[in-house]
């Protein structure tokens, strides 16, 4: 069986996608990953197939806090996207039985299934993108959005968003059909999503609420196992005193001035510092024997020996930090991160840093909160309910559907 994994995005969208297609490769299928250019590499060192599609998506972690497209340069970029991902995601899906299209902006890979007749899945990495009258829409974040209206009911809301996307994508998407052959459709979220969506994210850690219209079916979150020793220089700092505080953005852009204020609210508890990099490439003022920056590394094992995790709430990063039993500060900056803010505060594993850019005050007093023994005894404890299955669960399935 040759399966093609489709997905638009930065890590958190790519990860659980290729740890989908080794848990694949291992089962004696075959799995091509279609997906921005930035992971290729990666990739390759795993034994995946790897189409890229897009430009890299780097720079997008640099760009200046508030900038919003103007609505030339949105157009452009939806009509750019929807043709790349045409194009490259049909010339990779040649020979294969089956698509699946992971994360909301993989809006290609519905219509390439349907041209060449073979089966579609769409996968949602966090309950909260998928319509629920359970929960608002998710504001993106990237294109201006605003807030939903909290006296606006949540069905209300969503068909508001469903009208945003044919707004949004419409034009581009049935442009594209059209060309393929294919009818237009008329509802473009409905389109991506279909009625029965997969759930990749842990049930303990983020549930599907029921009762619901949509039949979900909820694999568990797709991790991959990572076995990489941590480097020496970050063994030795570990070894050398208490577990320190990690702080990181992962592939997301970083609220401005971050770093130091992240080192001072360490400092301000008396406790060392990790700092990671990412896409925002931070950087310490000045090397000090508190506190240490470093590129990328194995968070399943890092994550076991910190204080707590401080980071921007990615779907990946909070299940990590969630299987690894460390207390978490989330400092939310877009789409599902605010729901994972929520859900760690709610579970008692951690807190959510108020919706805005945090300051050394702000942030000492979250982790204050999360570094409380109630807290991190709960973090461990839930350590243990977190589901380690989920791509299995999910290459198993999609075998049986061959």
């Amino acid at each position: 069986m040759r399966v093609l994994l489709s997905t638009i995005g930065s890590r958190g969208e790519v990860q659980p996608v290729i740890a989908l297609a080794v848990q694949l490769k291992e089962l004696g299928q075959e799995a091509v990953v279609c997906a921005p250019p930035d992971f290729q590499e990666w990739a390759k060192c795993l034994g995946i197939t790897y189409v890229p599609v897009g430009p890299e998506l780097r720079a997008t972690a640099k760009r200046p806090a508030g900038a919003v497209p103007t609505p030339g340069q949105r157009r452009q970029m939806i009509e750019g996207t929807v043709a790349d991902q045409f194009a490259a995601v049909g010339s990779a899906a040649e020979g294969c039985e089956m698509i699946v299209g992971g994360g909301a902006l993989a809006v290609a890979a519905h219509s390439v299934a349907e041209q060449r007749g073979i089966g579609y899945v769409y996968a949602a990495f966090a309950p909260i993108t998928l319509p629920s009258a359970h929960h608002a829409p998710p504001v993106f974040g990237l294109l201006g959005e605003k807030p939903a209206d909290s006296s606006v009911d949540n069905q209300t809301l969503w068909a508001r968003d469903a009208q945003r996307w044919n707004v949004m994508w419409s034009a581009a998407l049935n442009a594209q059909r059209e060309a393929a052959g294919l009818a237009p459709v008329s509802e473009v979220s409905r389109h991506i999503f279909t009625d029965t969506p997969w759930l990749a994210a842990d049930p303990t850690l983020a549930p599907w609420p029921e009762p619901s219209e949509l039949n979900v079916f909820q694999t568990g979150a797709w991790t991959l196992s990572d076995h990489r020793p941590l480097p020496p220089e970050l063994a030795q700092f570990l070894d050398a005193g208490e577990p320190p505080i990690y702080f990181g953005f992962g592939s997301v852009r970083a609220p401005e001035g971050i770093a130091r204020t992240m080192i001072a609210a360490a400092r301000a508890l008396g406790r060392r510092a990790i700092l990671a990099r990412g896409w925002a490439e931070l950087s310490l003022d000045e090397a000090a024997p508190d506190c240490l920056a470093i590129g990328d590394v194995n968070q399943q094992a890092l994550f076991q020996r910190v204080a707590a995790v401080v980071h921007h709430g990615g779907a990946g990063t909070t299940t990590t930090a969630t299987a690894a039993g460390a207390p978490q500060v989330i400092v939310p900056q877009m789409f599902d991160q605010f729901y994972f803010a929520s859900r760690v505060d709610q579970l008692g594993i951690g807190s959510a840093h108020a919706v805005s850019d945090p300051t050394a005050d702000s942030l000492t007093a979250a982790l204050s909160r999360a570094l409380a023994p109630q807290v991190v005894e709960t973090a461990h404890t839930l350590a243990g309910r977190v589901r380690t299955d989920g791509a299995l669960t999910a290459a198993r399935r999609l075998i049986e559907r061959r």
